[in-house]
């Protein structure tokens, strides 16, 4: 019985891949990514036998089904160049890829991510907001597999992914970073004429829009979607969304105003030209009373919490209806809806926008 290698079959598929060519619709994409390292000679020793053995493969019992098999992938890596999402896909669902393997991928990824190219979140034609799962997966293979490094800058020590370096930024970024102790991660994009206030931080995957000012001690999270002309008080928090890949993000849509100390996580959407005031925290089971059209607004199932566009929303109360709250006189945290945005509400943020 014959033994079929690596290069046997190479070399067979070689030969059989003009014959093979009408068939290349009908292919069985098992080893896909596996034929066209083969074929591109970046499979290691290593590689190899770990696909003979554990994924069995090569059997004597059938060279000609894999050598055929090969073939249509051969004729594929010379036709098909793999878009940056094929390739996340395929290395998400694969249990040990290499670093050889791993590192363009990433690379790519949070190149287009800086450049603002690809975005974790984006609208749909009805201005519906979605994940772009795939992004966010990719992201999650520079945290699996990077590892620790030394990314010191002079008398600053930082230790960190090998894969998620400091964002390199210039005059030509347009973006003004005070000094103080400010940080961004490679893979935000933030766009010219945002305004960095120190001590701050955005975290990879996320996207922050022309004007925007991030004031100190502010976070944007990983993959949190900022508007234009959005003010992100001092201490306020935007939390991150990466896990499960499939979640929304946080999303601050266009001129919305966020008061200091605000935190909004786990996926809430806050719509154009609201503001929210000092204190406001909103997450995926927060009820927001509506007192101007009573109503609650909550997240569902199916949709996150959204703050309708031009809402003021301020921190309230309301009483603890249990036979302890009423005995005690107990109270709990509820985020009102007072007014929709007027007049008076602009001219304070034109204020703002003149200060800047």
């Amino acid at each position: 019985m014959p033994v079929w290698t690596w290069g046997g079959i190479a070399e067979t598929a070689s030969m059989l891949a003009m014959g093979c060519a009408a068939n290349v619709n009908s292919l069985n994409t098992v080893g896909y990514r596996e034929y066209l390292s083969l074929f591109r000679g970046e499979m290691s020793r290593d590689r190899i036998d770990f696909c003979c053995t554990k994924k069995n493969w090569l059997v004597p019992e059938k060279p000609l089904y894999y050598a055929l098999n090969a073939a249509f992938f051969y004729i594929l890596s010379k036709n098909h160049a793999m878009t940056l999402q094929e390739q996340i896909e395929l290395l998400s669902a694969e249990a040990a890829p290499s670093e050889q393997e791993i590192m363009p991928v990433v690379t790519e990824l949070i190149q287009l991510l800086n450049l603002g190219k690809i975005r974790a979140a984006e609208q749909d034609l009805h201005g519906h907001w979605r994940a772009n799962t795939w992004v966010k997966k990719g992201i999650l293979l520079c945290f699996k597999y990077g590892k620790v490094a030394d990314m010191s800058t002079g008398a600053f020590r930082f230790f960190d992914k090998h894969t998620i370096p400091m964002k390199q930024m210039n005059l030509d970024s347009g973006v003004r970073v005070v000094p103080g102790g400010s940080a961004i991660r490679s893979g935000a994009f933030v766009a010219k004429g945002v305004i960095c206030m120190p001590p701050m931080y955005i975290n990879i995957g996320a996207y922050v829009d022309e004007g925007t000012m991030v004031d100190s001690h502010a976070l944007v999270g990983t993959c949190a979607q900022i508007g234009k002309r959005v003010h992100l008080s001092a201490a306020a928090q935007i939390g991150g969304v990466l896990e499960p890949a499939g979640a929304r993000p946080v999303i601050i849509e266009d001129d919305v105003f966020v008061g200091g100390n605000c935190g909004i996580y786990e996926g809430v959407i806050v719509k154009s030209r609201s503001v929210l005031s000092s204190g406001v925290i909103l997450n995926a089971s927060t009820k927001v009373y509506d007192a101007v059209n009573e109503r609650v607004l909550q997240a569902s199932n199916d949709a996150p919490l959204e703050i309708p566009e031009g809402a003021v929303v301020v921190s309230g109360s309301r009483p603890l209806e249990t036979s302890f709250g009423k005995q005690n006189g107990l109270s709990v945290y509820a985020p009102i809806i007072v007014k929709y945005r007027d007049e008076k509400t602009d001219a304070k943020t034109a204020l703002e926008a003149a200060l800047r």
